[in-house]
């Protein structure tokens, strides 16, 4: 059932709409987000924790939900705003609507809402802090209450709040058939925040795989003898997560292969002297072209960041590996004497092109070349 509901943003913008999901108010930096299809796996990423998603394309919801499709068992967003929430919903795999499946989520929604002249604003002002409120503009006190209390995204470390509290074991290969795979190697994944799909493809293209808080200590991880370690995409500020630093840190000293995707890519980078910086609107999509510094090939990618890394801070140990086309932005690196690369967007889709999948099979190679080393 839709209810009158407002989108009230930092700069004093106010939007009237139809609110859907759950009857709650809530905040966070509201972020556009460019892909045509997959938000069902969008709105369920823990990358998106305290954000409210404004979706460019304006179906969004006809197809419903399905119980395969979600990338964590949880919305870890603030809400959504989408033009239209459809009245029906039709997909074979469909098992309830939208509307429905926020609501059991307790996430709002607001609808209605011109979201192509918000994401022009959001182009022009970069991201801002927003509130979506049930009610009419007599709930605009509420909203600017919510908005005064949230200081925004940069220096917040969410990534031990999305964390799983207890270690699992992950053997579900890729849809369609979710098979499991006959790959011997040991993969520890630190999750930050992690993604079900890239756990999918890590057991695909390189072993088992055990997944693990995001504070977990040295000493622990070490007991656990892995081949090689998996560092997690997830939400907010890197440069808080001081846990994570110095846990990467002590495996780099170690030539532990480490593969990092999103804020892993980003922790990677810090660990190894780097600098991160909070961007203008971040990367948010599946159309991103980005390119390969050496061969020059170009990958059209999923994207979803608002932090990056400052390619001119990187140290002679540390090149650069993919760029972005739409910005420059580093996309990349390899460091040149460890066992270590990470990748700023998601190869592991999503939603979004699989054109990059073969860093997972990276990562398998450069476990087999360590092993040879030792």
């Amino acid at each position: 059932m839709s209810f009158p509901a407002i989108l009230v943003l930092e700069d004093g913008s106010i939007y009237e709409g139809n609110g859907f999901g759950a009857e709650e108010p809530s905040v966070g930096e509201i972020v556009f987000n460019t892909s045509m299809s997959g938000y069902q796996e969008i709105i369920t990423d823990p990358s998106y924790a305290k954000q409210i998603i404004a979706f460019t394309h304006p179906h969004i919801g006809n197809t419903g939900i399905n119980d395969e499709d979600n990338e964590s068992d949880s919305i870890f967003a603030s809400g959504i705003v989408i033009k239209d929430l459809p009245n029906h919903y039709s997909n074979w795999r469909a098992t309830q609507s939208l509307d429905r499946f926020l609501e059991s989520k307790k996430t709002i929604g607001i609808s209605d809402i011109d979201t192509r002249a918000l994401t022009a604003k959001l182009r022009d002002c970069g991201s801002l802090k927003a509130c979506i409120a049930p009610g009419d503009k007599g709930s605009l006190a509420i909203a600017r209450e919510a908005l005064n209390g949230f200081d925004g995204l940069e220096g917040l470390d969410l990534a031990r709040e999305v964390s799983t509290q207890d270690s699992f074991s992950w053997d579900e290969g890729p849809w369609p058939n979710y098979e499991d795979v006959n790959n011997t190697k040991f993969i520890v994944a630190v999750d930050f925040g992690v993604k079900k799909n890239i756990l999918r493809l890590l057991r695909k293209h390189v072993g088992k795989v055990q997944v693990v808080n995001a504070q977990i200590s040295f000493e622990d991880l070490i007991k656990l003898k892995p081949d090689g370690v998996f560092l997690s995409n997830g939400p907010g500020d890197p440069e808080p997560c001081n846990y994570a630093i110095d846990l990467i840190q002590q495996l780099l000293n170690i030539n532990m292969p480490i593969f990092g995707i999103c804020l892993g890519h980003q922790l990677l980078a810090l660990s190894g002297g780097c600098k991160t910086y909070k961007m203008k609107f971040g990367h948010h999509g599946a159309n991103h072209p980005v390119q390969d510094v050496v061969s020059k090939a170009v990958y059209i990618t999923s994207q979803n960041h608002g932090f990056a890394v400052e390619k001119s801070s990187l140290p002679e140990n540390i090149e650069p590996t993919h760029i972005s086309l739409f910005d420059k932005s580093l996309q990349g690196i390899a460091f040149t004497n460890k066992p270590a690369f990470s990748f700023q967007g998601h190869p592991e889709a999503s939603p979004g092109p699989h054109e990059l999948e073969e860093l997972f099979t990276k990562f398998n190679l450069m476990i087999e070349s360590n092993a040879k080393k030792n």
